[in-house]
């Protein structure tokens, strides 16, 4: 039953993220990217990650979600302009993805001890998650900061270059 269980949830993940990849509209595809990452944070909650799944709703399904839809509506300046998605290289993409989906299956089939019983989980607190991310993980914590900074910077130079010219900038004063 619960391998039943995370297939539903897993083509739940997956079905809802090939309609992002494969969505010409930015907004219904961000809608997508976040019933995707939902389903995922399903899965963590199936998995005993209670703490996981809470954070992959609140920070990814609210808040990035929430920026990208913010985001392609502010830089968005004409009504009927619709940001099509390039696929020049389709072909090739589908095959690096399968490459790898198949490395990586064979990765996790390679490995010894997946199929053991799962252990009990180890009770921490919220105290001792934030000592471990301020203190012993602070490298990481900063680094995986400046990360999604430096994301949000180059989806916004990338926002600003694709705009089409302003209507107003086009017409010759005379």
């Amino acid at each position: 039953m619960e391998g039943t269980f995370f297939m539903v949830l897993a083509a739940c993940a997956l079905v809802p993220a090939w309609l992002a990849v494969r969505g010409a509209n930015l907004i219904h595809a961000a809608l997508w990217l976040g019933a995707s990452l939902l389903a995922t944070a399903a899965v963590y909650a199936m998995l005993g990650a209670s703490f996981l799944a809470g954070v992959q709703v609140l920070v990814y399904v609210g808040g990035v979600i929430t920026l990208m839809i913010f985001g392609v509506m502010m830089t968005r300046r004409h009504e009927g302009l619709v940001a099509l998605a390039e696929s020049r290289h389709q072909g090739r993409a589908a095959a690096i993805a399968v490459t790898l989906f198949a490395v990586i299956a064979q990765a996790i089939n390679a490995t010894d001890g997946l199929d053991a019983p799962l252990s009990a989980p180890v009770s921490a607190n919220g105290s001792a998650l934030g000592r471990a991310l301020v203190v012993d993980h602070v490298l990481a914590f900063e680094a995986l900061s400046l990360l999604l900074l430096a994301a949000i910077v180059g989806a916004v130079v990338i926002a600003r270059r694709r705009d089409p010219p302003d209507a107003r900038e086009a017409e010759v004063p005379s």
